[in-house]
């Protein structure tokens, strides 16, 4: 019973994540023909993230939100080991950005189209040409006030230890010269269970914002020193929020209980 439970949440999640992609990546398609701009698509990305993270019954817990500029923009750098460390952010920071994601994201369905029409910045690893086209646009548009955020490791880690990280975000950071904000996330790994496609309800997301690092100590030839830096900001951060989680705190979610069988005491 409890593994026709979990598959039934499974299929909820999955079909509804279906039907909210389909419903927000057409409004954000076609709000792209009236809004070059790209805030349209962004208010559609952040209700596609909050009902996603309804229908998985992820809840989140944030610190750090007063390190956000609202009044500048910045470069904002993430660790990443699910789905849900991208709807997490982009439900809950209270500011328009546009990610830095790979190319081939941009192939899929409905978000690979959403993403194009909103002005995310592009990036192929196996076309340093390309790459260097993107990051020379965004520079353009970083410093006229868009918000970016990135991925460092460029792929998700499946036990959500912190990767080695890949430099095209610092490098654009020391060119723009706008802050560089690092943000340790946990709990996304717990959520779809790795190599598989099923849904654990009740986890929590805990993030932690840090403060701004100020690159005026950088030169544009410090890319590395920056990035062990913040490496090292971030595996801090990172213990730090895994410190708070509690054993069994799932089962505070009732679809939890409802899935192991679990009453409440």
């Amino acid at each position: 019973m409890k593994e026709f439970k979990a598959k039934l949440f499974t299929i909820w999640c999955w079909a509804g994540c279906a039907i909210s992609t389909a419903f927000w990546g057409t409004i954000s398609i076609l709000s792209s023909l009236f809004s070059g701009s790209g805030r349209l698509q962004h208010y559609c990305m952040h209700r596609w993230s909050k009902d996603n993270l309804w229908l998985s019954r992820t809840r989140i817990q944030i610190e750090g939100l007063n390190n956000i500029d609202r009044n500048r923009p910045q470069i904002f750098v993430a660790n990443h080991s699910g789905l849900h460390d991208i709807l997490s952010l982009a439900a809950n920071l209270p500011i328009q950005f546009r990610w830095m994601a790979k190319k081939s994201l941009f192939q899929v369905p409905f978000m690979g189209w959403h993403m194009r029409r909103s002005g995310y910045i592009a990036i192929d690893r196996d076309n340093p040409r390309d790459t260097a086209r993107s990051i020379a646009a965004a520079v353009l548009a970083i410093q006229h006030g868009t918000n970016a955020i990135a991925f460092p490791e460029g792929t998700r880690s499946s036990n959500g230890d912190l990767g080695k990280f890949y430099g095209g975000a610092f490098s654009l950071a020391l060119r723009t010269g706008v802050p560089l904000v690092p943000v340790s996330l946990d709990g996304s790994h717990r959520v779809i269970i790795p190599t598989t496609t099923r849904v654990n309800p009740g986890v929590i997301i805990r993030i932690k914002i840090d403060t701004p690092i100020d690159l005026s100590a950088y030169t544009k030839t410090d890319r590395n020193r920056l990035m062990d830096d913040v490496f090292q900001i971030m595996s801090r951060n990172l213990h730090a929020i895994r410190e708070k989680r509690r054993e069994g705190e799932e089962s505070d979610d009732v679809v939890f209980r409802w899935i192991h069988s679990k009453s409440r005491t």
